[in-house]
């Protein structure tokens, strides 16, 4: 890292604030790219990666602006416009804050899982590669936070096979699903599934593998919910037929990326059809996707994000024995990471190498030994261009390995 710009991340999650207050500061998808944008510009942010999970999210950045309370602040009110003095100051005073080689310890903790709710939780890799595959396409990300997220994925995938960490992994979707089984639902339980997402699909997969055979599937984008549905052999409506749909339910299973509550008392009246039984609602998404007051008007087992935490706090007893191992795994990729620091320096600054041979080859050919070359006879010039060619590879390969070689015994 250059010496006037620092990496830091920005993190919010469940050991800070509580999960609700974390989905305050989800931004949909078809809305990142703007609002990050605006923000990277109005901050002079060379690098930018946004990080969204069901129970964190986090900015990764490159930039040369000392990232403290103060500038969360501002981060915050202009990312965030429609949040009120009180909600800026407590997101801005309890953030947590990593700096360069903290940071770094950081990502490679929470794609391994040991920083995650759900210890062994193979999924945050997979959220990890999603947001920098996002925020690459947004025109955010740079040369440096790839580096991080290449190393980051490497790691990871390292943690998985080398140690026990994930053994018998018990994701959300599994812990749903338990807190499921437990109820002993019938298996042609009726079966909403709105919001045709990632975690939703698995969701859904997950149950029918188990035998569930009842599913209808609402989503904004009726393609995927027809595709989900089909995976199912279910049904499938948009996400604004829900208001719609009268032919009853059992079980609600929500996970949309929406900013405001989808199912409304209103809706989940008319989603009732007349029925008065209690219902299951798990909904995983941040932030909830049933609003509050159904809570109060009807009877309903309500499987909620907080709830699961509650949950993987004995997930993390039981896999404490392998932390240790992962940490000693992280720990040398930390060290590799310097090293890749400072090889890529090298890299960087020797990148003009090629451009100053070719002009020292064009200066030779076109002007010092240009009447030389010009008496000779096709076959010798052929000779020539050969032999030309191949110093000129190795005039810009030499340099490099040389640099390299000497920065590393010099550690």
């Amino acid at each position: 890292m250059e010496r006037d710009r620092s990496f830091y991340i920005v993190a919010f999650t469940h050991r800070n604030m509580s999960v609700s207050d974390i989905g305050l500061l989800h931004i949909d998808a078809a809305s990142q790219k703007e609002r990050l944008s605006i923000v990277q510009d109005y901050f002079s942010i060379d690098e930018f990666m946004f990080l969204s999970t069901c129970n964190r999210v986090e900015f990764s950045l490159v930039c040369s602006e000392e990232v403290n309370a103060m500038f969360l602040a501002n981060f915050c009110k202009l990312l965030y416009p429609n949040m009120n003095n009180d909600q800026v100051s407590m997101f801005a005073e309890q953030a947590e804050i990593y700096k360069d080689q903290d940071a770094i310890s950081h990502i490679l903790a929470v794609a391994s899982s040991i920083d995650s709710m759900v210890v062994g939780e193979r999924e945050i890799i997979t959220q990890v590669r999603a947001a920098y595959e996002t925020s690459k396409k947004n025109g955010l990300t740079g040369d440096y936070i790839r580096l991080v997220v290449r190393h980051t994925i490497e790691t990871a995938k390292r943690v998985y096979t080398e140690t026990s960490i994930a053994t018998k992994p018990v994701s959300v979707v599994s812990l749903a699903y338990h807190k499921l089984r437990d109820m002993n639902i019938p298996l042609d339980a009726r079966i909403l599934i709105i919001g045709a997402g990632v975690t939703n699909t698995n969701m859904a997969r997950f149950l029918k593998k188990h035998g569930f055979k009842n599913f209808t599937v609402f989503n904004r984008t009726l393609s995927k919910a027809e595709q989900l549905a089909s995976d199912l052999n279910g049904k499938a409506f948009s996400l604004k037929s829900i208001a719609e749909f009268n032919e009853g339910f059992d079980i609600i299973i929500a996970c949309t990326g929406a900013d405001t509550h989808i199912i409304t008392t209103e809706i989940y009246e008319r989603l009732l059809a007349g029925e008065s039984t209690k219902k299951v609602v798990i909904d995983i998404a941040l932030p909830q996707d049933l609003h509050p007051e159904v809570l109060d008007k009807y009877p309903v087992t309500h499987i909620s994000v907080d709830l699961l935490q509650k949950v993987s706090n004995e997930n993390l007893k039981s896999r404490s024995q392998e932390i240790q191992h992962v940490e000693e795994i992280l720990s040398e990729a930390r060290y590799e990471f310097e090293q890749i620091e400072k090889i890529r320096a090298v890299e960087l600054a020797m990148r003009g190498v090629p451009e100053k041979v070719k002009e020292i080859k064009s200066t030779a050919m076109n002007v010092v030994f240009k009447n030389d070359i010009q008496k000779l006879d096709n076959e010798s010039k052929e000779v020539l261009d050969k032999i030309i060619g191949y110093m000129e590879k190795k005039y810009m390969s030499v340099p490099m390995l040389m640099a390299k070689e000497i920065m590393l015994k010099n550690q």
